[in-house]
């Protein structure tokens, strides 16, 4: 895709996050609307999986660490084909596959997550079987920045620094908000980049909004031979909603009649 297709596709995902969250009356709306974009480019741009080669071992792999902004990732594979998008009109509803956490209920889903700090240690798994058969496959993960303070992220990065899978590389969603507060209250990252070097990774800042930069970024893995890759995104919470960007109580939310009404205006 050109990076104009790339930003229409962007905004249709953002309307359609709205739309089935609105329908629902239930979802993380501001971390899917933060991490939409990179979901947009590695599945439009970088990963090779689709839904003819889902149960192929030569598939790239994809864990949503960040489970709980699940939405996001249900448009994108609608979109990709892995399911009818009409299904998403059950989401959050009883008895309905669709809710509020990845599951393997779901064509393309490769593992449930919720429970944070679970993603990256799974895909350093993959990524170390995938080394011992020799394998082409790249595993991804989108990692939450609250869900840095999990130790089992950490312990992850040194197994995966040890082994040297360059062919795993983890993206932080970089919004600087968490469920109840600014991260720098909560627990503070920072210098995030530098304590990633320490363990072993190789490190790039990346504008999480920039389709273009993302691509370009991603298209260079590894960064190092030998090391992991980890990308850090700054991206903006409830991104592409004026009343929503960087508004702590959009982590969970659902807009009001006249609120979806001036959500979709703005993305139209």
């Amino acid at each position: 895709m050109t990076t104009e297709e790339l930003k229409e596709r962007s905004r249709i995902y953002r309307r359609k996050i709205l739309k089935y969250i609105y329908h629902a009356k239930a979802g993380h709306t501001g971390g899917s609307l933060s991490i939409v974009d990179i979901l947009n480019v590695l599945y439009n741009e970088i990963m090779n999986v689709s839904p003819e080669n889902f149960h192929s071992n030569l598939r790239d792999r994809y864990v949503q660490s960040k489970g709980h902004c699940v939405e996001a990732l249900y448009v994108v594979l609608a979109d990709k084909g892995f399911f009818p998008e009409e299904d998403l009109l059950t989401l959050c509803k009883y008895n309905s596959p669709y809710i509020g956490h990845p599951t393997k209920y779901i064509n393309g889903m490769e593992q449930n997550t919720g429970g944070l700090g679970h993603g990256l240690p799974i895909c350093s798994g993959m990524a170390l079987a995938a080394k011992k058969d020799n394998s082409p496959v790249k595993v991804f993960t989108v990692l939450g920045d609250g869900e840095m303070a999990e130790g089992s992220n950490w312990e992850a990065m040194m197994f995966a620094a040890h082994y040297k899978l360059d062919n795993l590389c983890a993206i932080l969603d970089y919004n600087k908000l968490q469920i109840t507060a600014p991260n720098a209250e909560v627990m503070g990252l920072e210098p995030i980049d530098k304590k990633l070097e320490a363990f072993g990774w190789a490190v790039k800042h990346v504008d999480g909004h920039d389709l273009e930069e993302l691509t370009q970024t991603l298209k260079s893995l590894p960064f190092e031979a030998g090391k992991p890759s980890f990308v850090i995104a700054h991206t903006t919470k409830g991104k592409g909603i004026s009343y929503m960007e960087n508004v702590l109580k959009w982590h969970h939310g659902v807009p009001s009649a006249e609120q979806y009404a001036l959500a979709m205006s703005e993305l139209d």
